[in-house]
């Protein structure tokens, strides 16, 4: 699963912690940019399908060489403020796109505002959520290196057993509650439909696509005040509740990952997850659709993502303008349908998703995930690119799972959850 990508827990104190600790640094060790290093977590597929394009680029480019190194995605950000302590820095590193509040905060973050602007970049060509996840406060601190999304995954034969119509692509909320609750058997051990439950940003994101449906914001346009607790919000948050505490159609995975085995043993009728999942469903013959929408709501089939980073720290002139260099030939078309041809990741830019062919080799290879692909279009927005982030998702997080358990109304947690992020956000360093 790549579910993990999503992570928040370091939070912006471990990152203050961090720029204490170094200062401004002198932007490491230099170099004649004839080498540069990269720090990656690719595994398998990906590690195999990367290596070869790095062994490409240095055939087309004599006297460039790239060195990657694995370094596991979920300790990057603390390996990456340890060695810019060391003065030892990466020139480039795979981070997850949720830390970028705070990594525009280390000071070896190369700015890419003009790199992106070169008309050979095509900047636009990559989706918007990915470019509003890599930009700060108006500042590019990062290149896409991963896109995905949320879409249903159905189970065809619980469906047709149910005597229920497959989803369409403009199917609503009410229809999933109806569909989840027909789909549930209690004698079974059987549910319509499951949610992630431990309270991480993998169950706030879930709900926060469906805020987006229901025409809702997180926080207001300045990033000063909740904006959840709305009209939105309760309809969103509600909806969630009618299957997990009036319907008992939901299975409530706290572990983020029993709802897999459940779905490809036939227990779970609907999931809302992403291309990861998968391929670990060979036992089920599963449909895709887009997200369901509220009637009436302006936001329509809205889906959330989760897009990673390639990020640059100053090495030195030379050095900065080889990993420029290489990024930006690594992000080039022809390299990004390599990369998700070889591994069934979703591509990072559009004009390669719309290519002739690259659909059906995609879907032939995986499933469903053509769905997944043509849902990037219905991302629209990021989430809150801010440094307390991470601390508003805990509070969302503690606000789902007390709703989705019945230990609080949606409307007095909305409330309170609403208190708890105006104080977050009054006081961001506490």
């Amino acid at each position: 699963m790549r579910t993990h990508r999503l992570s928040v827990v370091l939070g912006s104190s471990l990152i203050a912690l961090g720029l204490v600790a170094c200062g401004a640094g002198s932007g490491g060790s230099g170099g004649n940019g004839k080498s540069i290093q990269i720090w990656e977590g690719y595994t398998a597929d990906e590690a195999k399908a990367f290596a070869h394009l790095v062994s490409e680029y240095e055939k087309q480019n004599p006297g460039q060489t790239v060195t990657s190194l694995y370094v596991d995605n979920d300790d990057s950000l603390t390996k990456v403020l340890t060695a810019v302590r060391g003065g030892s820095v990466p020139d480039i590193a795979y981070l997850y796109g949720s830390w970028a509040p705070n990594v525009a905060q280390i000071p070896q973050v190369v700015t890419l505002n003009s790199v992106v602007k070169q008309p050979s970049v095509n900047w636009n060509d990559f989706w918007v959520g990915e470019r509003d996840v890599a930009t700060v406060n108006g500042r590019v601190i990062g290149i896409p290196a991963l896109v995905d999304n949320l879409a249903v995954v159905y189970n065809k034969t619980l469906f047709t057993q149910a005597g229920l119509q497959l989803p369409g692509p403009g199917w609503t909320w009410p229809q999933f509650v109806a569909d989840a609750k027909k789909l549930t058997d209690t004698a079974k051990k059987q549910y319509g439909t499951a949610y992630v439950t431990p309270g991480n940003e993998d169950t706030v994101w879930h709900w926060e696509a469906l805020l987006w449906e229901a025409g809702g914001k997180i926080l207001s346009a300045d990033n000063k005040k909740a904006a959840f607790d709305s009209a939105a919000g309760l309809r969103s948050l509600t909806t969630l509740a009618s299957m997990a505490v009036t319907d008992h159609s939901m299975y409530l995975d706290p572990t983020d990952s029993a709802y897999a085995n459940l779905f490809n043993s036939g227990k779970i009728g609907m999931l809302v997850t992403g291309p990861w999942d998968l391929s670990s469903f060979p036992s089920v013959d599963y449909g895709v659709q887009i997200m369901p929408s509220f009637p009436g709501s302006a936001g329509g089939h809205q889906t959330i993502s989760g897009p990673d980073n390639w990020v640059i720290f100053n090495n030195g002139s030379a050095r900065t303008a080889a990993a420029e260099k290489f990024l930006l030939w690594l992000t080039a078309p022809a390299q990004v349908t390599y990369f998700s041809l070889h591994t069934g990741d979703l591509p990072i830019r559009a004009s390669v998703a719309n290519a002739t062919g690259f659909y059906q080799s995609m879907n032939k290879a995986l499933p469903g995930v053509g769905t997944f692909i043509n849902n990037l279009g219905n991302v629209r927005q990021a989430r809150p690119q801010i440094p307390t982030y991470p601390k508003i998702s805990t509070v969302l997080g503690n606000m789902v799972v007390s709703v989705l358990l019945g230990k609080s109304q949606p409307a007095a947690a909305l409330a309170s959850a609403a208190q708890q992020v105006n104080q977050i956000l009054a006081n961001p360093n506490p």
